[in-house]
């Protein structure tokens, strides 16, 4: 973005923290766009004449004689379908080998989806992995988190969900992801031809961490122009929010504002959920879905990010190593889709609820059979193939690497539950075991 014409030159900064500056001036108006010394900043606080600025890059080696000069403007992004198959930085700028685009530029705040334009989310979204699908089935217009331990492979389970998920465009938005994930990203996508429906906006770890603080607003703002003009099924993607809220608190800290829980800012809960709430199912058609990785310290839900984030959004699913298999899975027990009984039975095959609840309970059988036998109790029959249940049931349904359709997966639980269990053992109405339990 070029500053507008004929704008001031101001050389007067009267205060300055590792991470802002702060000024006199006038005609300013917040978020808009600045360059200090040279560098790219984003007006944080107008109170009067005094104006303060995070300078992303960071304020070292800046004077207090230094030039500020404002944009005019708050950040704009060139929204067109010729998005497709590029990679951004933070401001929007080519990261790839790509031309120049030439779009029409829009303002990346605009204005919040009007509710009265909104739908019930009620279409089922397939994503390929049965630990989502059978267990907490997704729906378009949903927002949902990873919850997941820094060891995990959460970006590589989210380039997955994007090459699987039954969507018409994604926009994947990286935060401090490492350059080897973007990599990956980027490997994954050329390789599998979906590039032409995946934009990325990436920041990673050897960028500045303040630049992070950009990335939703650039994702979202391109989502809903696929979404509302362009009536798409959207999948956002969004890695990693602990990042963006760690790139929150630095700002916060460095302006002296007293911090909340686990020194994040007491504007926490709002900064998240203006992203968030972006998800929507429009009358018209289109959609935004929303799947976001928090990464947990040491699996710490009771930390303020993971906390926050839970209030706000429609479930959370926990990424989890299999203690027996070393497999990843979906926890299916403290995974939760508030969404999946609008679709469920409904979008899905009729037998998909009770099945489901089903697979589930032996699963829990076969937890409290593997304590028995750590604590050194005796196992009877029925443990013994509680035991054996779960090891098939995380090898043929929950690995996160199995890519299956709802059809399918609902055929495996039906034979799982014919090779461990009598009808009578499962807990499910006669009508649908007399339909689907294998011949």
């Amino acid at each position: 973005m070029k500053a507008a014409a004929f704008q001031p030159v101001y050389t007067k900064i009267k205060a300055l923290t590792k991470a802002t500056c702060t000024l006199e001036a006038s005609g300013v108006q917040y978020d808009e766009l600045a360059w200090v010394d040279g560098r790219t900043a984003q007006v944080i606080k107008v109170d009067g004449s005094s104006v303060t600025l995070q300078v992303f890059s960071g304020t070292e080696g800046i004077g207090t004689k230094a030039k500020v000069v404002f944009s005019g403007s708050p950040p704009q992004l060139k929204l067109s379908p010729l998005l497709a198959g590029r990679y951004f930085n933070a401001f929007g700028i080519a990261i790839d080998d790509g031309s120049e685009l030439q779009a029409e530029e829009r303002d990346v705040k605009g204005q919040t989806v009007n509710p009265v334009r909104r739908q019930l989310p009620s279409e089922f979204l397939a994503t390929g992995i049965a630990g989502i699908d059978l267990n907490n089935t997704l729906v378009t217009g949903q927002k949902i988190p990873f919850f997941a331990n820094p060891d995990q492979p959460y970006n590589q389970i989210l380039a997955e969900v994007a090459l699987r998920a039954d969507s018409d465009r994604i926009i994947l938005g990286g935060m401090g992801i490492s350059h080897d994930d973007y990599l990956m990203f980027r490997e994954k996508f050329e390789q599998s031809g979906a590039s032409d429906k995946i934009v990325s906006y990436i920041n990673t770890s050897e960028d500045p961490p303040l630049e992070r603080l950009l990335i939703p607003d650039l994702v979202c703002t391109t989502a809903e122009y696929f979404a509302y003009e362009k009536q798409e099924k959207v999948l956002v993607l969004l890695s990693d929010m602990t990042l963006y809220a760690d790139a929150l608190a630095i700002v916060s800290n460095k302006m002296d504002q007293i911090p909340s829980k686990d020194a994040m800012p007491g504007s926490l809960y709002s900064d998240l959920a203006r992203i968030y709430e972006k998800a929507v199912q429009f009358q018209e058609g289109g959609s935004i879905t929303i799947i976001a990785v928090t990464s947990l310290n040491d699996g710490d839900i009771t930390h303020a990010i993971p906390d926050n984030t839970g209030y706000i959004t429609e479930g959370q699913l926990y990424l989890k190593k299999d203690p027996e298999s070393g497999l990843t899975i979906i926890d299916p027990f403290r995974s939760l889709s508030r969404l999946k009984q609008n679709v469920i039975g409904i979008k899905t095959r009729e037998d998909h609820p009770q099945l489901m609840n089903a697979l589930v309970r032996l699963y829990a059988d076969a937890a409290e059979a593997r304590s028995k036998k750590e604590n050194g109790f005796d196992l009877n029959a029925y443990d013994l193939r509680s035991l054996k249940f779960a090891q098939a049931y995380v090898r043929d349904l929950l690995d996160v690497q199995l890519n299956i359709g709802p059809e399918e997966m609902l055929d495996r639980g039906w034979k799982l539950l014919s090779d461990h269990f009598e009808p009578f053992e499962i807990g499910i109405r006669q009508k649908f075991i007399d339909t689907y339990w294998p011949k």
